[in-house]
């Protein structure tokens, strides 16, 4: 592995130095990823334990957890890749399930609108910054696309037969554009606020995924009734 894979990132207000636990509370609010994970767990069982597509989301989840946990830790750049591989592995597998489980799609059709979302996301960074250089949202431009896609997914549940999954869809993206506020602002608030917000999008994160993995058991349950 090259050396630059080893050098340190500082991109919170919270970090200082380079030690361990210069992050503590973006680093310890990686738990919530964990109880995430228990808790969709726990609803999977009760629904029968036998969706393995949610199953797959539960253990990306808890990555996701360990991933960030290691990134606001370690702090290093081949620690970056451990923190968004998991986040971006959940948002295309979800869409994916989206696309089948609630706009019922046939999967060649959702596997094609899954591809045709992850080339709008690849490319929305690169566009956005050739039209609007000065406006970066301290590094969560990459988000903006998913955040479209809870809201887009939700409203066209809202017009078709899924309302309920619609409306839990865009609950999700509600808390999911807070979430991306307080990340966005994090390195705007170093002066008046030393710990920063970037534990909040941990938090609030926590709380988007889980109320996802739900709205998948709840949706698959009543598919094999």
């Amino acid at each position: 592995m090259p050396a630059s894979w080893f050098a340190p990132v500082d991109n919170y207000c919270e970090r200082t130095d380079p030690s361990f636990w210069s992050e503590p509370l973006n680093a310890v609010t990686n738990a919530a990823f964990l109880l995430a994970a228990v808790y969709a767990f726990v609803q999977w069982r009760r629904a029968g334990g036998r969706d393995v597509a949610v199953l797959w989301l539960i253990a990306v989840t808890a990555v996701v957890g360990i991933g960030s946990f290691l990134f606001h830790t370690v702090a290093e750049r081949w620690a970056l890749l451990a923190d968004v591989v998991p986040i971006a592995v959940f948002i295309y597998g979800y869409f994916l399930l989206a696309m089948g489980r609630y706009l019922r799609l046939r999967p060649t059709a959702a596997i094609l609108a899954t591809a045709a979302f992850m080339a709008f996301n690849i490319g929305f960074e690169p566009l956005w910054r050739s039209v609007f250089p000065q406006v970066t949202l301290n590094g969560s431009l990459g988000y903006v696309p998913a955040a479209a896609a809870l809201l887009g997914v939700g409203l066209a549940c809202l017009a078709g037969k899924e309302r309920e999954a619609g409306r839990t869809l865009l609950t999700a993206a509600a808390v999911f554009a807070i979430s991306l506020t307080f990340r966005s602002l994090d390195r705007f608030l170093c002066t008046t606020l030393p710990t920063g917000t970037h534990f909040l999008w941990h938090v609030l994160n926590a709380v988007v995924l889980a109320i996802l993995m739900e709205a998948a058991v709840v949706h698959g349950r009543k598919e094999t009734r």
